[in-house]
């Protein structure tokens, strides 16, 4: 005898969930079951079958949770057979199978996927290519909007969080055949029924022609890919679809423009990039510092002056005994224009004030006189300077120390390390190295403060921090006999 399981087509996993539950503690077998959508209802009450027994008739049997994810996405199917897979997924796990999601190549295992691949694509079709329309509101009430959609699958109800999240500052309505969702700034409606196409043109129609034509570029046009990302099933509900056949008959009489006037009129940020890497002269060298750091403002012998807000050259007294050495501009740097300001300059001077010090005698400077960083969102991330860009700063560093002609260089970091000397070594073989140096001066290593801000662990980082005092105690010392000599 068969037993006739009818469930509504809508999406909702729970009235199978407990179908199949009550199928299971029965001990009924898949192949007793006859999975009856409610939609299909009228032509299969003919069959001779049985309703589900009450359950309760036996212990319930625990599933992986990741069979419970997967069968709550496969419910959202609009295969009639959907049902039936997943009962017999669920009894072969129940019976001894409980690792069954493992097998990828098992038939059932791969159908069941096949349809969550296939949810998943219409949900994310429907996120993009909802168009919403606005519609005339009562007055003092917020703006209200509907859309029309054409999903493949009963998704609605997945998707319409989504919905909720992104637009919670207005009312809004979402139809398709497959159910409707609605928002009205306080509660998310969803319901089963199909609904009728709401009629609404507004001027946003317009706007996404506009975008779409503007985004549109006929010299990376390809059909098939395009119509894979944007069927054309979806092309009667979006305004900008209009367009497209236009589009594409005229891509290539448009690729042909742009390849002319590609000599002629370069984008201005591309010409920008190009004349940086112009095999320009180096600068002419300044004889006085001031002049120095003016030429060093218009420096544009690497990349990164495209992005960097200014060049942050060194400040000190320009007779000064002891120059330090840093890696590149931070932040805070970059914005002041002004070395050794943002919170690694901060540690140092406290370091300095510590020990006693006297930073007021100190010339500080960069290895690298610009910023390097990438964005993320609003916040710039350090990067650290390559070979090639400490290698370009050189030039400017050189110019500093014959101007200042100090007599101990500092060198906080591996980065000011190359740059002094040419030589890429692990800073931990020379570390607290005093170091001889052209022109009868001293280079002492040590870390960057920046360094010690990274540290995670406290107690490691108060080691380092005693480290650090020690080796600032040693460039004292070094800087007292420096000015005993003379």
């Amino acid at each position: 005898m068969t037993y006739a399981a009818v469930i509504e087509s809508s999406g909702a996993f729970q009235p199978w969930r407990d179908a199949a539950r009550a199928l299971l503690q029965a001990g009924i077998a898949p192949e007793k079951v006859d999975w009856i959508a409610a939609d299909g209802l009228e032509t299969r009450l003919e069959f001779d079958a049985l309703p589900i027994p009450a359950g309760g008739g036996g212990p319930v049997t625990s599933v992986p949770p990741a069979f419970l994810d997967l069968a709550a996405t496969v419910i959202c199917h609009s295969d009639p057979g959907r049902f039936a897979l997943l009962y017999r997924m669920l009894w072969r796990q129940v019976n001894g199978e409980r690792a069954l999601l493992q097998l990828h190549a098992d038939q059932d295992v791969a159908a069941a996927r096949a349809l969550v691949k296939s949810v998943r694509r219409d949900a994310h079709k429907m996120t993009a290519f909802v168009r919403f329309r606005e519609v005339d509101a009562p007055e003092g009430a917020r703006r209200r909007f509907v859309a029309w959609f054409e999903p493949d699958h009963f998704i609605v109800a997945r998707t319409a969080p989504f919905f909720q999240r992104r637009f919670n500052d207005m009312d809004w309505l979402i139809a398709t055949p497959k159910g409707s969702a609605s928002w009205n700034g306080e509660k998310l409606t969803v319901t089963a029924e199909a609904a009728s196409r709401p009629e609404a043109e507004d001027e946003t129609d317009d706007l996404w022609r506009t975008y779409y034509s503007n985004i549109f570029n006929p010299a990376r046009l390809k059909v098939k890919a395009m119509q894979a990302e944007m069927p054309k099933k979806y092309w009667k509900n979006l305004p900008e679809a209009r367009l497209i056949p236009d589009l594409i008959a005229e891509a290539e009489s448009r690729v042909a423009e742009m390849a002319a006037r590609q000599a002629t009129m370069p984008l201005p940020f591309h010409d920008r990039l190009q004349s940086s890497f112009s095999a320009a002269p180096m600068p002419v060298p300044a004889d006085d510092w001031e002049a120095l750091r003016a030429q060093a403002a218009g420096c544009t012998l690497c990349p990164l002056h495209c992005h960097a807000t200014q060049t942050v050259f060194g400040e000190g007294p320009r007779d000064a005994d002891v120059m330090i050495v840093g890696e590149q501009p931070g932040d805070q740097e970059d914005l002041a224009g002004r070395p050794f300001v943002g919170p690694a300059g901060k540690l140092f001077d406290r370091a300095a004030g510590e020990i006693g010090l006297d930073r007021r005698r100190l010339y500080v400077t960069n290895a690298v006189k610009h910023f390097k960083y990438e964005p993320r969102g609003k916040r710039r991330i350090h990067q650290k300077p390559n070979i090639g860009e400490i290698e370009h700063c050189r030039w400017w560093l050189a110019k500093e120390i014959d101007l200042v002609q100090p007599k101990l260089i500092v060198a906080l970091g591996a980065t000011a390390y190359v740059a002094l000397t040419g030589e890429r070594r692990p800073l931990s073989e020379v570390r607290g190295q005093t170091l001889a140096m052209a022109g009868d001066r001293a280079l002492f290593v040590t870390v960057h403060p920046s360094y010690l801000l990274r540290i995670p662990d406290e107690r490691r980082k108060e080691m380092e921090w005693r480290n650090f005092l020690d080796d600032l105690r040693a460039v004292t010392r070094l800087m007292q006999a420096a000015t005993a000599v003379e």
